[in-house]
């Protein structure tokens, strides 16, 4: 029989500890040591109450832990001394079952990964769906992490030690995260779909309205009403619309509560990022259209179709068309196949007449949610599912030219030179020192090109971008000045000229206070401990920001949160959590409404 977390909790410590054995390879003091904790809530405290503890055993107790378990495929699984926790997991990887050229490239990499840290190579082979990984993905994981600075590798280690005794805590418990396995599963279906000449090489790539793209809208339009959505359609941006009407009593006048979040995707970026806001919600819609539930106000999903600026130089496009900021003068923009955006709109089937219609009336909504994967380390270094967003820091973008001379790099002496190159790589490294100052602004030039370049020529022109962002506009504003001084004077000192376009300007979102608290509520009902960051990517949100209140959910990522990648993942049991907090904010609302 399962346990239950009342007979835990009311056991003896003996008993509990009994109860508990197995999950940290041959490591029982720690799960005893979280028993102090008692009483647990849920799983998800008794889970963080764990690694609390080893988090403060210290690095000697941690490497100890992780060189108390085996390698994958290793002396241990030969000689069949592994436990029987590590026998049914490499079992289900099939690390028992690898041919020869197999065994001896894992028997290769466990040696040189001993070799390089000290410690055996630690993966959750049951993967991130509790699937199991298989032997390429293993290999590959191998392989990549062997290249990784040490301090990485041991929290890395650590975290993989975590997931695996998530799983075991989970099987010991008989649960099933079954909406966060769908969930998981939905995000793999949508992956199958991406742009060509990325399809081929297994990449993940879909931008605005391509056929991928297109493709993506209506696999999105399909679940929405295998959930029961009543009603979908594809606006005239090509933003995906699901609405589940407020029940009978509330129609006439109903209010609705908006979220989602986008469907486009950076090139060759994750599964993740974006479409977890899209599928959580539908998740909750599903499991009320179950019931045959219906809540005093409606919930509109919507699958924004553009929010990278990845074909087109139009960020945000689908949610800011949802507040009257479409810019018509992108309809004559081109990619880089010279196909305009009106042409595109046109191929796809959307008519651009239509496109102010669809402007919201912020006073028929109660106000917008968007639960996102977090994109970066913070709630993977604190071992927290969950994190509240309290601001999505204010951002600018420019895409520029430094023009100078083209000449031959032998007989240009160093100090006749109008190297574009050079300034831009000066401004590089002002960049880097100046957003430091500040601490949490961040200044990126991720986009650095000469073209038509030549190895043996002095550069004459060279392309670049701008990306600054900061948690408050003065902070930012600050920034970007100081940043364009030093630009005009690397450019003046070295004689070269600078060409500016401001592609993209956002305000800072902070959070409405009402609704953040909505969402802290959420999370702390499920156990899980409070955790509040700001947003250092743009969102969806912070357009909606603008005409409705708004707040924002993160979700943990796996491989360091690492995002924009793909190795952008994250587990079904995290996802569970994100869908569980969303449900209990839907209740809250009900009863606020009530």
């Amino acid at each position: 029989m399962p346990l239950t977390l009342e007979q835990l909790n009311s056991a003896s410590l003996t008993d509990a500890a009994q109860m508990l054995d197995g999950l940290y390879e041959h490591s029982p003091w720690i799960a005893e040591q979280a028993l102090n904790a008692r009483p647990f809530t849920s799983l998800a405290h008794l889970k963080f109450a764990m690694t609390e503890v080893l988090a403060r055993a210290g690095r000697e107790a941690q490497l100890g832990l992780i060189r108390a378990h085996p390698e994958l495929a290793g002396k241990a699984m030969v000689s069949k001394t592994l436990t029987a926790e590590s026998t049914h997991e490499q079992t289900k990887a099939g690390l028992t079952d690898c041919t020869p050229e197999e065994f001896a490239k894992i028997q290769q990499l466990n040696a040189d990964y001993n070799a390089k840290f000290g410690w055996p190579f630690i993966l959750a082979v049951r993967g991130p769906r509790g699937l199991g990984y298989n032997k390429r993905q293993i290999i590959d994981a191998f392989e990549r992490r062997l290249h990784g600075h040490p301090d990485f590798e041991l929290a890395e280690c650590l975290r993989n030690i975590h997931r695996i005794v998530e799983i075991r805590l989970n099987d010991k418990f008989g649960v099933e995260p079954t909406q966060g396995q769908q969930v998981w599963d939905w995000h793999e279906q949508l992956a199958q779909h991406t742009d060509p000449g990325y399809a081929e090489r297994g990449q993940l790539t879909v931008t605005y309205l391509t056929d991928a793209h297109r493709a993506c809208a209506q696999s999105i339009s399909q679940t929405m009403r295998d959930c029961g959505f009543d009603d979908v359609q594809t606006d005239a941006v090509g933003n995906v619309v699901g609405r589940y009407h407020p029940g009978p009593a509330h129609v006439a006048g109903g209010q609705y509560l908006m979220t989602g979040s986008h469907y486009d995707s950076v090139r060759n970026g994750g599964k993740y990022d974006g479409r977890l806001g899209i599928f959580v919600p539908m998740a909750c819609v599903q499991q009320l259209h179950q019931q045959g539930k219906r809540l005093p106000f409606g919930i509109e999903v919507v699958a924004f179709a553009e929010e990278e600026g990845q074909r087109y130089k139009a960020t945000f496009l689908g949610s800011g068309a949802l507040i009257g900021q479409f810019n018509p003068a992108w309809l004559d923009q081109q990619d880089a196949d010279g196909v305009s955006m009106r042409a595109a709109m046109a191929h796809a089937g959307l008519n651009v007449d239509d496109i102010p219609k669809i402007q919201r009336d912020p006073a028929q909504y109660l106000g917008f949610v968007e639960v996102h994967i977090e994109q970066g380390p913070v709630l993977n270094e604190v071992n927290i599912p969950l994190g509240v967003v309290t601001s999505i820091n204010g951002s600018v973008r420019y895409l520029c030219e430094a023009i100078g001379t083209a000449s031959h790099a032998g007989t240009t002496p160093m100090d006749r030179r109008r190297d574009a190159a050079c300034a831009v790589a000066e401004l590089a490294l002002y960049l880097e020192q100046r957003a430091a100052q500040d601490g949490d602004s961040v200044a990126t030039i991720g986009q650095l090109q000469v073209p038509n370049g030549s190895i043996n020529v002095v550069p004459g022109r060279c392309l670049f971008s701008l990306d600054m962002r900061a948690p408050t506009d003065p902070q930012r504003d600050a920034l970007v000045a100081d940043v364009l001084a030093q630009l005009q004077s690397i450019a003046q000192r070295r004689g070269i000229r600078i060409k500016t376009e401001l592609t993209m300007s956002a305000p800072a979102a902070p959070s409405a206070p009402q609704w953040q608290a909505r969402w802290e509520r959420a999370v702390s009902a499920l156990g899980v401990p409070l955790f509040k960051l700001p947003s250092g990517a743009g969102h969806d949100a912070m357009k909606l920001h603008e005409v409705m209140p708004q707040a924002m959910l993160f979700v943990r990522g796996e491989n360091a949160g690492i995002s924009h990648n793909p190795l952008e993942s994250t587990t079904c049991d995290d996802m569970q959590l994100c869908i569980d907090a969303f449900s209990h904010l839907l209740n809250q609302l009900s009863l606020e409404m009530s």
